[in-house]
């Protein structure tokens, strides 16, 4: 009798029609994004690339009318937090007053 266990490498893979490896890229996505600290420097590229993602799927015909439009609200609230992480960003970024005087020169 021959052993049926996919080899370990293979327990991660999966062929997926496009329309369900889009939404599963994406819902790893939104894992990445969650599981990551408030400083990464990839959240912002993460929340594009969720928005891009969710713009593709609320069109999708495979999916139905209802799927789509709740993935349309989706993208919504996502392309609002992309603009706060980038409003957030730019703030971060500012100079702010010292509290101490630079000296002129370091001994």
């Amino acid at each position: 009798m021959q052993d049926q266990t996919p080899p370990d490498h293979m327990d991660e893979e999966y062929h997926l029609p496009s329309v369900e490896a889009l939404l599963a890229g994406t819902l790893a996505l939104m894992t990445g994004y969650a599981q990551s600290a408030r400083d990464c420097p990839h959240r912002a590229l993460m929340a594009d690339k969720l928005v891009s993602n969710l713009f593709c799927l609320s069109g999708h015909p495979q999916l139905s009318v209802p799927m789509q439009t709740m993935l349309a609200n989706l993208r919504t609230r996502w392309q609002v937090e992309l603009e706060h992480s980038a409003n957030g960003a730019e703030v971060a970024g500012r100079p702010t007053a010292l509290w101490h005087a630079v000296p002129a020169s370091v001994q």
